[in-house]
């Protein structure tokens, strides 16, 4: 089970990462990029994938930690149940994130 401490954790250890609110709830940036954000659930991380097969493999696979809403239909954009995810799998999910979003030249060096 992880938490929002979990999350800014994983996420400010990441190169050029940072905190700053996007509709009232933590985000997470990398040169002014979000690439995870906190929504208003509380318990519930967006998190950017490489593509909608990749979100919806997820969502098929392990629908207990996994999910989306219609308002992310058409966006490679997965919800995660933030109690249902273990520390290391988040800060796999939260890398992954960063290097979709990241310059290039960051994300290869790191």
């Amino acid at each position: 089970m992880t938490t929002e401490d979990d999350v800014r954790r994983l996420a400010l250890a990441l190169p050029e990462t940072a905190e700053k609110p996007m509709y009232g709830m933590p985000a997470f940036y990398v040169r002014g990029k979000w690439f995870t954000r906190i929504r208003e659930e509380g318990d519930v991380l967006a998190v950017p994938v490489a593509a909608e097969e990749d979100k919806a493999e997820l969502v098929a696979a392990e629908p207990a930690k996994f999910f989306t809403t219609p308002h992310y239909d058409g966006h490679a954009v997965v919800l995660v149940r933030l109690p249902e995810v273990g520390a290391a799998e988040l800060g796999e999910l939260l890398a992954d994130a960063w290097r979709l979003r990241a310059p290039k030249r960051l994300a290869a060096g790191s």
